[in-house]
C-alpha cells in the first residue's frame, strides 16, 4: 500500500494520483454527494474534535527569514538593555534613580524575551498532517449532517476556523496571522504570549524614551563628560538610536497589542476578518474570550509568560504520527444521513 502522503493530490497542478483532471474530479464529487445534505444544511465539523499534535512538545519553524527576524528582535531588546544600563543608569549619580529604573527596565525585558520565546516556541493550534483517510474520519463518530474539509496542502482534515498557513506548512486552528518577529503563526494556543510580547516590549520602549528624555535634559544642565562614562559624541548618538528604536517600536507594539485585544474581544481574527468570513460562526461575550485566550478567570497569571509551562515529554512519533489509511480525494467530505 502506498503511503498516504503520495496520495495527496498537487494543488498547483490540479491531478491526483492518477493524472486526473478537474472535470473527472468533478463528476465524481457530484456523483459521491447523492443522497447527502445541500450545502445550506451542512454544519461544520468543530474545532475541538481535531486537536494539536504537538500542543506539548517543542515547536519550532524553520524558516530563515523568520530565525532572523527573531534574532534582530533579540538583539535590538539587548541594545536597549546595554544603553539604559551603560550609558544612563550606572553613570548616575542618584543611587535610588539607578536602582528603580534598572529593577523596572529589566523586569520588562526580562518578561518581554520570556513572552517572545514562549510565543516562537509553543505550537499554535497546528492540525496533524495526512489525517484526512477514511478510517480517521469514521474514528470521529460524527453525526449524520456534519461536513468535513481537507486542505489539499497539506491533506489534514480542518477543523472549523482553521487555515493553512504556507511557512509553517500547517494548518493552525484559529490563525491570526503569521508573524516573522517571532517566527510562528499566531493562533489560538499562542495567542496569549504574542499580546503579552506586544505588551511588554510597548512598555520597555516607553520607559527607555522617557529616560532617554530626561538624560538628555541631565547632560545639558551638568558637563557632559561626567553624565556618561562614554566620549559625548558617541553619548548622543547612542542615546538618538535608542530614542529612535524605542519610539518606532512603541508606535509599532502598541498598534498589534490593540488590533490582537480587539481580535479576542470581538472573536474574530485578523484573517477572518481579510476574507470576510465573518459572522459565521457563533461568537463568544467579550470576557469569556478573553478568559478563554488567556488560560483561565483573571488573576495575575494572565501577564505572566511561564503560566502553562510542562516540562512533560512526548514520544516522537506520537507527534507526528499519520493515521493509517489512504488519503481521501474529495476536498469536501459530507456525512450521509443514512
Amino acid at each position: 500500500m502506498k503511503s498516504p502522503v503520495h496520495r495527496c493530490r498537487d494543488p498547483e497542478h490540479g491531478r491526483g494520483e492518477h493524472g486526473r483532471g478537474d472535470h473527472g474530479r468533478a463528476e465524481c464529487r457530484q456523483e459521491s454527494r447523492a443522497g447527502y445534505l445541500q450545502a445550506e444544511q451542512r454544519i461544520p465539523i468543530s474545532k475541538d474534535i481535531i486537536t494539536s499534535s504537538s500542543a506539548s512538545a517543542m515547536w519550532f519553524i524553520r524558516d530563515a527569514c523568520g530565525i532572523v527576524c527573531a534574532v534582530i528582535t533579540w538583539m535590538l531588546v539587548l541594545y536597549a538593555e546595554f544603553v539604559v544600563v551603560f550609558v544612563m543608569l550606572l553613570p548616575s549619580k542618584n543611587l535610588t534613580y539607578s536602582l528603580i529604573n534598572g529593577v523596572v527596565f529589566n523586569s520588562l525585558a526580562f518578561l518581554a524575551l520570556a513572552s517572545h520565546f514562549r510565543a516562537m516556541c509553543t505550537d499554535p493550534g497546528a492540525v496533524p498532517k495526512g489525517n484526512a483517510t477514511k478510517e480517521y474520519i469514521e474514528s470521529l463518530q460524527l453525526k449524520p449532517g456534519q461536513v468535513v474539509y481537507k486542505c489539499p496542502k497539506c491533506c489534514s482534515i480542518k477543523p472549523d476556523r482553521a487555515h493553512h498557513c504556507s511557512v509553517c506548512k500547517r494548518c493552525i486552528r484559529k490563525m491570526d496571522h503569521h508573524c516573522p518577529w517571532v517566527n510562528n503563526c499566531v493562533g489560538e494556543n499562542n495567542q496569549k504570549y504574542f499580546v503579552l510580547f506586544t505588551m511588554y516590549i510597548a512598555l520597555i520602549s516607553l520607559h527607555s524614551l522617557t529616560m532617554v528624555v530626561f538624560h538628555f535634559l541631565y547632560c545639558f544642565e551638568d558637563d557632559w563628560t561626567k553624565c556618561s562614562s562614554f566620549s559625548p559624541p558617541a553619548t548622543v548618538i547612542l542615546l538618538i538610536l535608542l530614542c529612535f528604536e524605542a519610539l518606532l517600536f512603541l508606535i509599532f507594539t502598541s498598534v498589534m497589542f490593540g488590533t490582537q485585544v480587539h481580535s479576542i474581544c470581538t472573536d474574530e481574527t485578523g484573517i477572518e476578518r481579510l476574507k470576510g468570513e465573518t459572522g459565521k460562526w457563533d461568537k463568544v461575550p467579550c470576557w469569556e474570550a478573553m478568559q478563554a485566550a488567556c488560560g483561565g478567570p483573571f488573576s495575575l497569571s494572565w501577564c505572566s509568560p511561564f503560566s502553562g509551562l510542562r516540562c512533560e515529554r512526548r514520544p516522537l512519533e506520537a507527534l507526528e504520527e499519520v493515521p493509517q489509511g489512504e488519503i481521501i480525494e474529495e476536498d469536501i467530505i459530507e456525512i450521509p444521513l443514512y
